[in-house]
């Protein structure tokens, strides 16, 4: 319980940064502000949100005759859609993302999770629901929200490479993947299909560690999977950095690929570098998604 509320605190405080850092684009800080996260647009609602020109088609019931009597056209006066998303979260919990290649930077798991857990507090600010895949949490919308994900959260996998749950996600609804895809592609190429059958569309954030992305190994070296059940033994690690890098450009282009194809997003994180970025894009996928 005390890992729980250390990392429900900073995920909590990593949302909160979240509005100032998008001050410079006005209508995203708004948004974010505002909590009507990927609402802005036109729909059922009761909230005005403007005025637009009539066009063919559109019944004379339709037309604003207060405003249109200001000028020489005719308005139609649209409401803000105001339906709550649901967000369904996959966070890897696999041995894979507990690496790190410097005891004083965060492991993939804990980046991945704080990032998760942000989003989830950005989310249920703005009123939408927000779950984790495979009904271990149902998405649920409120404050009390945010401690059942933490909670859900903490818990580890005990495979050596983790592949997404696409069981529970609404129809229509959002998803959000993070992992750092370095297992077998076929199961994250089977949960966007199985999404997208759902007409559920999302994004993929592969979070890797700067050693995996730079192969900085020279000389002797054993590679050990963080399960134990991979292991390569080396005398001149440099002269596999260049296949190593092409895996995982290949690797990459490939994830990209298949969330374009599908109607998704994909960034790739580093460890190294703060989480705010991270939240951010993540932030604004979702609302591209919309």
């Amino acid at each position: 319980m005390t890992e729980t509320l250390s990392l429900r605190p900073r995920a909590e405080a990593l949302g909160q940064a979240l509005p100032p850092l998008l001050a410079s684009a006005d209508h995203l800080a708004a948004t974010v502000i505002l909590g009507d996260h990927g609402r802005r647009r036109a729909g059922m609602g009761d909230e005005f949100w403007q005025y637009r020109p009539a066009h063919a088609g559109d019944s004379a019931r339709m037309i604003d005759w207060r405003r249109s009597a200001r000028s020489d056209a005719h308005f139609v006066r649209e409401r803000e859609w105001q339906a709550a998303q649901t967000v369904t979260l996959w966070v890897d919990a696999a041995r894979s993302m507990g690496f790190t290649g410097d005891r004083a930077r965060a492991s993939k798991a804990d980046r991945a999770r704080l990032l998760a857990l942000a989003l989830a507090v950005l989310l249920l600010r703005g009123g939408e629901r927000v779950g984790l895949a495979g009904q271990v949490v149902p998405a649920r919308s409120g404050r009390g929200q945010v401690l059942r994900l933490a909670d859900a959260l903490e818990q580890d996998g005990t495979a050596d490479y983790g592949a997404p749950d696409a069981t529970g996600m609404v129809t229509h609804g959002r998803a959000v993947f993070i992992s750092d895809f370095l297992g077998d592609l076929a199961g994250v190429e089977a949960a966007i299909a199985a999404a997208s059958d759902k007409g559920v569309r999302g994004a993929l954030v592969q979070v890797l560690d700067p050693a995996e992305e730079d192969f900085p190994f020279d000389g002797r070296t054993i590679f050990e999977s963080m399960g134990g059940s991979l292991r390569h033994e080396t005398l001149r690690a440099g002269d596999l950095r260049g296949r190593y890098m092409a895996r995982l450009a290949e690797r990459k282009a490939r994830l990209e690929t298949l969330a374009r194809a599908s109607g998704w997003h994909y960034h790739c994180h580093h460890t190294g570098l703060g989480a705010q970025p991270a939240l951010l894009w993540l932030y604004r996928a979702l609302e591209r998604t919309s």
